[in-house]
């Protein structure tokens, strides 16, 4: 598993994947219901998935989840966020996150979750600049996003191609200056990884 800390926020902890919980990670990772209503849709084998979180911390271009979020009341599993070099030049790293229960959505995990993987990133990192993309139709990964100060810089016109048609994808990002300067609403913690 990669080598990642342990970010512990007010209700929610991001750490490590643990070997027992992939299958679950796994369904989640491969479910269309989760992964496709505003992405493309790829299967992948359980085996690629394993090895692709084994080889995620020395990849900065990789899509495996890096994080899991669970929830500290009841160590329960919600979902995964990660994070990846989009371009080999420009010097910006974006955020992707996944809720996977789905009846957990719209109770504040996902911004937390996120608040948290960005604060770590800016704090571990000599970044400038945080950044995401999701589909204009995703109303809700955009309101995540606002809400942590993220602006819109853009669209990429049919830029993602998923069921059966061609996309648009806005284009997020906030700096490191406004990301000191914003509001907090949640503190960050770090523990080491066991």
């Amino acid at each position: 598993m990669p080598s990642v800390p342990v970010l512990q926020g007010y209700a929610l902890r991001l750490r490590p994947p643990e070997t027992p919980e992939l299958p679950t990670l796994f369904d989640w990772y491969n479910d269309p219901e989760i992964v496709a209503p505003f992405d493309r849709y790829t299967l992948d084998s359980f085996e690629s998935f394993k090895q692709a979180l084994g080889e995620a911390d020395g990849d900065l271009r990789s899509l495996a989840p890096r994080f899991v979020i669970e929830r500290i009341e009841d160590h329960r599993p919600l979902g995964f966020v990660g994070h990846y070099r989009p371009h080999p030049v420009l010097e910006t790293v974006d955020v992707w996150y996944v809720l996977g229960v789905r009846e957990e959505r719209r109770k504040g995990y996902g911004k937390e979750a996120v608040g948290l993987l960005v604060d770590y990133l800016f704090h571990a990192a000599d970044l400038t600049r945080v950044g995401a993309t999701c589909d204009v139709e995703n109303q809700p990964s955009m309101r995540l996003l606002e809400g942590l100060h993220f602006r819109r810089e853009g669209t990429m016109r049919s830029a993602l191609f998923h069921h059966g048609a061609w996309h648009d994808v806005a284009l997020y990002g906030v700096t490191r200056s406004e990301w000191a300067e914003a509001p907090r609403s949640l503190t960050v913690t770090r523990e080491p990884a066991p």
